[in-house]
């Protein structure tokens, strides 16, 4: 009899019990693209869609425990990390990931949550650039994000050039950079690739407060395209399609009194089956 397995996805991240954002939103928009989802507990944000109210920490012996437990059983064909928020929670999961190669690695550099409130210690942004970023084979900061990493303001499409080339320095192999918060009608994202060629992504800006966890589903779908076996720009291009189209089909619901989540389940796939060799 055939065997099968699923592509599977693991997301090392923040929780957002309000269920847009975060470990929430990986989790749907991986089985929403057919895949498999895993996941491993960074953080503990008290959030809504009206913002974070708290962070609680979790122990990070316990992250390296839950990424061992997951590696040890259920080898993922992609990994997503989002919010590492401490220089020994980063530290850890760059060891514990040390152990298993050639698995693409998407990280969603998350400093700053779509109601404005920061998440992110100083003194990691460092630890992050350098053990972090040259683990990863893609990094999906937006602009706020780009803004701290570059060290300058980045309000147009220019400053997003200057930007990106600018954290590329820091050892990046590619940059997504998002340009969601442009105040334009067309908004456009800048793809730094492995050759630092740019590529440019446009797509109408619609005009709706329920973008809340796009980046984190930017980023989870980008990962579940490259475990489908997609090249990285075309992983970069079908997840921005994924998101543009999961805002335009939940941008006229109300979820809450903020930030509404996406409609991540807008055409959801069915598990994908792959025969095993």
């Amino acid at each position: 009899m055939k065997k099968y397995t699923y592509p599977s996805v693991l997301t090392i991240a923040g929780f957002d019990g309000s269920g847009g954002a975060g470990i929430q939103a990986d989790i749907k928009t991986f089985s929403a693209l057919g895949c498999f989802a895993t996941s491993v507990l960074t953080a503990l944000p008290i959030q809504n869609t009206q913002g974070v109210r708290k962070i609680y920490t979790i122990p990070v012996e316990a992250v390296g425990d839950q990424i061992e437990a997951i590696m040890d059983d259920i080898i993922p064909d992609a990994i997503k990390i989002g919010m590492v928020h401490t220089s020994p929670l980063v530290e850890i999961i760059v060891k514990t990931l040390s152990e298993y190669k050639n698995i693409p690695i998407v990280f969603d550099p998350v400093m700053v949550a779509t109601s404005g409130h920061r998440l992110i210690e100083e003194e990691t942004i460092t630890t992050i650039t350098e053990l972090l970023f040259p683990i990863s084979d893609i990094i999906t900061p937006n602009m706020d994000e780009a803004a701290i990493l570059a060290k300058i303001d980045v309000k147009t499409l220019d400053d997003m050039k200057i930007a990106g080339e600018k954290i590329l320095q820091l050892g990046c192999k590619s940059i997504l950079l998002k340009g969601g918060h442009q105040e334009t009608e067309v908004i456009t994202s800048l793809f730094f690739d492995e050759d630092k060629k740019i590529h440019s992504f446009q797509s109408e800006k619609f005009p709706t407060s329920n973008t809340h966890g796009s980046g984190c589903t930017l980023s989870s779908a980008i990962a579940a395209y490259l475990a489908q076996g997609k090249t990285l720009y075309e992983a970069v291009s079908m997840g921005q399609t994924y998101v543009y189209e999961a805002i335009k089909n939940g941008k006229d619901v109300v979820t809450g009194k903020g930030n509404g989540p996406l409609n991540h389940f807008f055409n959801p796939q069915k598990l994908i089956k792959n025969e095993m060799v």
